[in-house]
Order: structure tokens, then C-alpha cells, then sequence
């Protein structure tokens, strides 16, 4: 795990799924928000507003394998994520997908006091507990951002976007 850029790219304040353009490291992201806090279904509707926020950036419909396979990334981690925090946090309060040309970034958040870590050792054959592993694969970087006003964290994980 890794925290070396701690800082979330998302406006709190913002759930309508818009893209702002927020500006962060010396970057400019253009970042969607989607509120899920006591919905249901959090990790297909996930998906689906993931799935929206990349055919609007142009990563789908993907134009060959590598691109398809970039994108099906995304979706698996935004899976993990959310999974996770339904799982292991008390579930998701916020989904945020952002951007700039060469980096996507997921961020979850939730009200959990624990730390995600894939499992070590990875049994692969064993179920269960594969989601944190996944996303150390697939992803460029991921960290954890503690809520400074108390309980919660968000959960961020970032890819490269395909060429």
C-alpha cells in the first residue's frame, strides 16, 4: 500500500455525477461523484456510474483489447472497493471517479475504522479475501486517507488510462 499522494482529487460537496474540473498536484482532474449512502445495490450502481464516467471520457466503447481490458480494470476495482466497504466498513457513503489524460482515480469512501490489506499469504485457491490483492495488481498506486474529523476513511486507487 501506498500513500505518497493522500490527497482526494473529489469535491465533497458535490454528488450530482457532474464533472468540475478540481485542481490537485499540479494536475487538473474532472471528477463524478455518486452518493451511496443507505442505497441499494451500491456495487452494481457503482459500476454502472463508472461505466457512464468512462463512456463519457472515451475509454468505451473501447476501440481494441487493450482499451476493453483497461476498462474492464476499472470496473473489477471499483467492485473490490465497494465490496469492500459494504464488507468490511459499514458500507460506502460516496463513490468519486476522476481523471486527467494518463491517470483515472477511484475513491471510496467510508465510515470504517480498519485499514485494507490484501492478505498475506494470497492463497489463491482459498474464497474470499482476494479484493485488496486485485487491486495491488491492476492499479499504478492505492492508498487510504483518514478522515481528519473523525471516524471514516477514503479508500483510492488510481490506473493508468489506456493509450
Amino acid at each position: 500500500m501506498s500513500t505518497t499522494r493522500p490527497h482526494p482529487p473529489g469535491d465533497r460537496g458535490q454528488s450530482d455525477g457532474a464533472s468540475p474540473v478540481v485542481p490537485m498536484g499540479g494536475r487538473t482532474w474532472q471528477v463524478r461523484t455518486l452518493a451511496l449512502t443507505g442505497a441499494s445495490g451500491v456495487v452494481p450502481a457503482a459500476r454502472d456510474f463508472t461505466r457512464q464516467a468512462l463512456y463519457e471520457w472515451g475509454w468505451l466503447p473501447a476501440a481494441g483489447a487493450d482499451q476493453r481490458a483497461a476498462a474492464e480494470d476499472v470496473l473489477l476495482v471499483v467492485s473490490e472497493l465497494v465490496t469492500n466497504a459494504c464488507l468490511h466498513a459499514q458500507g460506502p457513503e460516496e463513490l468519486r471517479v476522476g481523471r486527467t489524460g494518463k491517470v483515472l482515480r477511484l475513491e471510496v469512501v467510508d465510515r470504517g475504522a480498519g485499514s485494507p490489506e490484501p492478505r498475506t499469504p494470497h492463497r489463491a485457491g482459498r474464497p474470499g479475501g482476494h479484493g485488496m490483492f486485485i487491486v495491488q495488481r491492476l492499479c499504478l498506486d492505492w492508498g487510504v486517507v483518514r478522515n481528519p474529523e473523525g471516524l471514516g476513511k477514503t479508500v483510492w486507487a488510481e490506473l493508468a488510462a489506456p493509450d
